[in-house]
């Protein structure tokens, strides 16, 4: 692996470490200084998708509303370098990619800065051991896709003064999330799933890939050549967690018997385990579905109980988000827990004309608070992963969710109520 990078290294200057600054350089920097005229290319760095910063000089890139910043960069891990801070009051949050939470609402005061560091998973549909992972159509020109590193800056006065960008050690572990929607890089609002919140939870020593799509079941995943693109780039001490039922279970072409789940989770846990990848099995969340007594109602049997048993007899750490889930929205309630989904009434945001009421997915709360459960998991199973969270020692307790006003997240730009999905 080191020799490969290495060999990147010397072909591909986009690998290369790139600095930029807001504002003219000072004499010796060496940085590229950021204006408006800095835009995004092939071949340079620069502001992109036609959403500068209002205000670009020695003080910070700063607005009022969301920008973007975009790298040319290979297929890599990347640690990204941020400076935030600008001549005002400011909170800041940093996404990456299609809306990969990285930092959470990060204040400063006007005149100072504050440094963080964070891994961004940048990948390509290329598979090296031959073929092309078969996306869908909503997928064809995704930023999870391309052929840059895209950073997003939204919240109260957005602002950055500096960011870096340079290839991480080729021994950092990372982890690979194989799932449908409830995982997925969601890329409009409202929408939201926990695999785009989990970076946010860790520090600098370990990438998310988030390999998740929505509408795949363990065997379209297979079929559609997403387990190959993982299996051509996974290597030791990287982990790779599994969590499908929600599609699986249902009826028609796209079915999933419990007896073929089984056997598809057996043949990639061995397949983890020969490439020296550490495997992890996550139960699906539940849906919002009640009884008349308000526990929550066990849509998705028998695949939880499939998982669980495999886990079992594999020796596989188990994430029980089913179970997890489960308390988290009886300690809500029937109600008040719709707070957690995509319920929003016609005319939110634009081009939705309809009422929105999903009551499997998650909107930035919902999914939030479900990967503070997955985090969870880790820490009660003492995994290695604990070591390397931003937080190590803080535990979520699904019975006392967070305050929604503490955890709220800036809305991105990206709403297309129209473009159908497959739920």
């Amino acid at each position: 692996m080191l020799q490969r990078l290495c060999i990147l290294l010397l072909l591909s200057p986009a690998l290369l470490a790139q600095s930029y600054t807001c504002g003219r350089n000072g004499k010796g920097q060496s940085s590229i200084a950021l204006t408006r005229n800095t835009i995004y290319t092939s071949a340079a760095g620069g502001f992109d998708l036609n959403m500068l910063p209002e205000q670009i000089d020695a003080a910070g890139c700063t607005s009022s509303k969301a920008f973007f910043f975009s790298a040319p960069v290979a297929e890599e891990n990347y640690k990204v370098t941020v400076v935030l801070g600008g001549a005002a009051d400011a909170v800041t949050t940093v996404r990456a990619e299609s809306r990969r939470l990285m930092l959470a609402r990060i204040a400063t005061s006007a005149g100072h800065s504050h440094t963080e560091s964070f891994v961004v998973n940048v990948r390509r549909p290329e598979i090296s051991t031959g073929g092309v992972v078969k996306r869908k159509p909503r997928e064809i020109g995704s930023l999870d896709w391309d052929d840059k590193l895209t950073l997003e800056f939204s919240g109260q006065q957005p602002s950055v003064r500096s960011i870096s960008i340079s290839p991480v050690a080729a021994d950092t572990p990372t982890i690979y999330l194989a799932g449908d929607s409830t995982v997925v890089d969601q890329d409009n609002e409202p929408w939201a799933a926990w695999g785009q919140m989990l970076p946010a939870f860790f520090g600098t020593k370990v990438a998310v890939a988030n390999h998740a799509e929505s509408g795949e079941t363990i065997r379209s995943f297979e079929g559609e050549q997403r387990f190959a693109k993982i299996f051509s780039v996974i290597k030791k001490g990287d982990y790779l967690f599994f969590q499908f039922a929600h599609n699986d279970q249902k009826p028609g072409g796209g079915y999933v018997s419990p007896e073929m789940y089984t056997g598809l989770l057996h043949k990639y846990i061995a397949m983890a385990r020969e490439r020296g990848a550490t495997p992890v099995l996550v139960t699906s969340m539940n849906r919002r579905t009640f009884d008349e007594q308000g526990h929550v109602r066990d849509t998705l049997a028998p695949y939880p109980q499939t998982m669980r048993a495999v886990a079992e007899t594999e020796h596989v750490m188990l994430l029980d988000l089913n179970a997890m889930s489960k308390t988290l929205y009886e300690s809500i309630g029937e109600k008040d827990s719709r707070i957690l989904f995509v319920y929003a009434p016609a005319n939110t945001y634009p081009n939705q004309k309809e009422a929105l009421h999903d009551d499997t997915h998650f909107n930035n709360y919902g999914a939030y608070e479900l990967a503070r459960c997955i985090v969870l998991g880790l820490q009660r199973e003492k995994s290695p992963l604990v070591h390397y969270l931003r937080l190590p020692k803080q535990r979520f307790n699904p019975e006392k969710p967070d305050a929604i006003d503490l955890v709220a997240l800036p809305g991105t730009p990206f709403v297309d109520i129209q473009t159908p999905y497959e739920r």
